[in-house]
Formats: C-alpha cells, structure tokens, sequence
C-alpha cells in the first residue's frame, strides 16, 4: 500500500533531504529504520529537495508499505509505528504521522503549493545558533518589507535559480511573500510561498532584499532583477540555517497538525 510520511528535521547534521553517496542524509536515515522496522528494503520519495542545512518543520515524503513483511505484526496500527520508529530515528528527524493514501498519491508531483520561512537576528542570541540567520550589518528592514511583495506574481525566476541547476522550467507562481517583524524588531522572518521553488530559489531572494535593505540595490530595480533572468544581478544567497520548508499542500490531503486547508491558498 501507498502511505504518505509527515515528518520534521533539523537539517544541521544533514547533506540535505536526497539520498547522496558522499554525505549523510534525511532519506537515507529515514530508509535506514523503515527497513529496519519492517524487515524489508523500503524507499522513500520526498516532497522536494533541501539543501545541506536546511530544516522542515513540515515536510512529506511516499513510500510503499509491504503488506506482508517479516516484521509486519511489530505494531497494531500507524500511531504506534510512528511512536516505535521515532525510536529509531535519530534526534534530528521526527516523524508525526503515517497515513494510508491512494496508489497513484505522489509527495512530489500532487503538492500545489509549497512554503518556507527564513528566520533572521540582529542581537547575539547562542539559542538561535544554526535556527537563524544573525544579520551583522546595518540593515533597513523597513525597506525589505515594502520589497517582498514585489515578488508575488507568476514569472520567470531565473534570476534566483542556482546557477547550472537542472530545470526543465523556472517559472515560478509566487502567492506570498512578506517580512514580519519579531521580538520588537531583534528577529524578523520571511515568508514565502509559491506553486514550486527553483533549486537555492528562497535563500537568493533573501540575499537579494538583504542588498535592498543594505541599499545595495534600489527598491525600484528588483523587478529588473527578476526580468533580467541573470543570477549574477540578484544578492549572494543567504546562509541555509536559516531556512526551513514549512508549508506543502496537497487537494486532497490535510496536514497532521490541522492549520491550513486542504486547497492552495
């Protein structure tokens, strides 16, 4: 049967979400205790690819559950599977629910939307080490925030796509993007969110307003940037502890914790 696997990780001790022969990986561990658990080889298909230190605090991956395995009788039913294999798993990944979907059912390709948050400081803080991002330059949040709505539209992202990075398409439909403020002003957070992301996508918007906020690069030239479709004209991409994949939504399937709908907003 196919099941869809919620999880969340800290991507600090990871070469990212996709299995790699030199480097650690979340799929690969994920893999590791599914066979261990159900004595059988399991694969697992993600909802994307993320960086090497990049977190989710939602993420979802597919996998085929044997129906008749050697170790199918460890559990009496998804909850105390999903109990016995955080277990299993090491601190960094935690799994949240296992659920029965359709064999068709893809993580990847039935997802309409995706989100992420990028979490940025100004005060030293040693408990945001490797969560956030500390700015350490004089920066005009202010202006960053009249900027990122300049980036909802449906468009030609090249401009913030990784250079060399092999995609079939970079149009992108970007639904939100805006920078709240947190703590008063010491901690600010973007959010974005889109129908796909372009590989380093996120993290070069936020080298880009960051330049904006630098005064760097004008507020009326973003949108030359993006036209543009050259990377070398938009900001050096943020640093990944910053980043975490927090939002990824199906039609026809609700999230374990319930706080959005079904549909793409």
């Amino acid at each position: 049967m196919r099941v869809f696997i919620e999880l969340s990780f800290d991507g600090n001790a990871y070469h990212g979400w996709q299995r790699q022969p030199n480097g650690l990986t979340v799929q690969e561990e994920l893999e590791r205790a599914l066979s261990l658990f159900t004595g059988t080889t399991m694969v697992v298909m993600g909802c994307g690819r993320t960086d090497a230190g990049v977190h989710a605090s939602y993420f979802v991956a597919h996998a085929t559950w044997p129906d008749e395995a050697p170790r199918s009788k460890r559990y009496k039913d998804w909850d105390e599977a999903v109990w016995k294999l955080n277990g299993m798993l090491p601190k960094a990944i935690a799994l949240h629910r296992i659920t029965e979907v359709g064999e068709k059912a893809h993580a990847r390709f039935d997802a309409s939307e995706r989100g992420y948050v990028y979490h940025m400081h100004t005060k030293k803080n040693p408990f945001l080490v490797n969560r956030s991002a500390r700015i350490m330059r004089n920066v005009d949040f202010e202006r960053m925030q009249e900027a990122a709505p300049l980036l909802i539209q449906k468009a030609d992202f090249a401009a913030f796509c990784k250079s060399g990075a092999d995609q079939k398409t970079t149009i992108c439909d970007v639904r939100q993007s805006r920078i709240i403020p947190l703590e008063g002003g010491e901690r600010w957070v973007f959010e974005v969110s889109a129908d796909r992301f372009l590989r380093n996508m996120v993290r070069a918007m936020v080298g880009t307003l960051l330049e904006i906020g630098q005064g760097r690069i004008e507020l009326e030239d973003l949108l030359a940037v993006l036209e543009s479709k050259d990377r070398s004209k938009a900001g050096a991409s943020a640093p990944a502890d910053g980043l975490y994949l927090n939002r990824v939504v199906y039609p026809d399937f609700a999230p374990w914790h319930g706080e959005w709908n079904n549909a793409a907003k």
